[in-house]
């Protein structure tokens, strides 16, 4: 895992353990951890987590990782950035697309998928390294494996390569 991946595991872990307020504060906590990172570094993965400042009891903010946001769409550089860190591998199987991210990090490639708008993807299903995505009938689950590993900057496994090759040889 990358320390950018790290880092934002630990910034998850906190704002759901604890109330942070700021930035600073966020910080600040990071560095008890021995994590170094800039208010700017920061500012980027609370956008990149899709974190949010909501209002508590008593009117003060703190920082929240929303579990959905569709109305906040992300833009197609912020896609490309999300898949390109954190895709490993992408396959289909009819309908359905697998993609495989590293521990902890399918959540936010799920996150950033829903809310691209991408045509022909219907919606995810995140566990904790693996996405389920289903395909439009349009475009099917070759279609969107191929736009997803397009977007990842990953080439077609030898996996897939060795099942197109069985198909067509089996064809022929």
């Amino acid at each position: 895992m990358s320390s950018k991946q790290q880092r934002q595991q630990f910034i998850i872990k906190l704002i759901s353990q604890q109330n942070v307020g700021s930035q600073d504060q966020l910080q600040v906590l990071l560095k008890k951890q021995k994590i170094e990172a800039t208010q700017a570094t920061i500012s980027r993965d609370l956008e990149e987590l899709g974190a949010v400042k909501v209002r508590v009891v008593g009117g003060d903010t703190k920082y929240a990782i929303a579990e959905y946001a569709p109305a906040r769409p992300a833009p197609t550089e912020q896609l490309r950035r999300v898949m390109a860190e954190w895709v490993a591998e992408v396959e289909s199987s009819g309908s359905l697309v697998v993609v495989r991210t590293p521990p902890g990090c399918a959540h936010v490639v799920a996150s950033a998928l829903d809310r691209s708008g991408l045509l022909g993807l219907l919606g995810t299903v995140a566990g904790d390294d693996t996405i389920i995505c289903v395909a439009s009938e349009s475009i099917g689950g070759k279609g969107l494996a191929a736009k997803l590993r397009k977007l990842s900057g990953i080439a077609v496994t030898k996996k897939t390569a060795s099942k197109t090759l069985k198909k067509g040889a089996a064809r022929g």
